[in-house]
């Protein structure tokens, strides 16, 4: 039976994620922060499916309950086949206005927790069959919005991880990234603010969590060759900055 891992999977893009992993047929170790009530109504439709699934509540900005995250996965699964970095802090701020704790805990959960926990994983990946690592990225990560240094950079220093790591653990893990443009807005945009948005998307449109979960199922089962590579699910919107 296939095993995927999911940071993140609460709520939005991780849940889309989940729920198009255990349909195709995924037993999943699902991991949320704050989340959790969502969690447990997200594991228990995808039990309703016949999965098995395990729960992880962890704290990502915090080494010790990275550690901690990994080992408990690790017993629960001795061996993935996917591993998918969703969890994420995206936070707007004037660059003259971020403080050092604002900044280290953008890196810590962005960037540092990938990281780590695809190095504590390494075991239980090459276990698996044909295993997958998919980062979580955004159109930020290359081609940065006012605002949000610190997360474009988090997100900038994901995509390099992504390339390093293909390079680094090939042949037998491929490691790739999935970057997400406007797939659901968030709740403080209004409609001058969304439609400003929408002009800058050559399909005119939002996407959905699903288009960015298809993508990263599209990489576990479909593309056995591709690694190293950063997919925009972005209507277009990359091609025009």
């Amino acid at each position: 039976m296939a095993t995927a891992f999911i940071t993140g999977a609460g709520i939005r893009i991780g849940g889309a994620v989940a729920r198009a992993l255990g349909r195709a047929g995924y037993d999943l170790a699902l991991h949320a922060n704050r989340s959790l009530e969502p969690l447990a109504s997200l594991a228990e439709e995808l039990r309703a499916l016949g999965r098995r699934v395990t729960l992880h509540a962890a704290d990502l900005s915090r080494p010790d309950a990275v550690d901690a995250l990994a080992a408990q996965v690790r017993e629960a699964w001795p061996a993935l086949d996917v591993v998918v970095h969703n969890a994420g802090l995206y936070e707007r701020s004037d660059f003259a206005a971020i403080s050092r704790d604002q900044y280290r805990a953008m890196l810590a959960v962005n960037l540092d927790a990938p990281f780590f926990l695809t190095q504590a994983l390494l075991p239980a990946l090459r276990a698996g069959t044909a295993p997958l690592v998919v980062h979580l990225t955004d159109i930020g990560g290359e081609r940065p919005e006012r605002h949000y240094a610190h997360y474009s950079v988090s997100k900038a220093g994901l995509i390099m991880l992504t390339r390093a790591l293909a390079v680094e653990l090939a042949p037998h893990i491929r490691v790739n990234a999935v970057s997400p443009g406007t797939v659901a807005f968030p709740e403080d945009f209004d409609a001058e603010a969304r439609e400003a948005v929408l002009r800058r998307i050559p399909m005119g449109r939002e996407g959905s969590v699903e288009d960015v979960a298809r993508t990263v199922v599209f990489l576990a089962r479909e593309a056995p060759y591709i690694t190293g590579q950063v997919i925009a699910v972005d209507g277009g919107r990359s091609a025009l900055l």
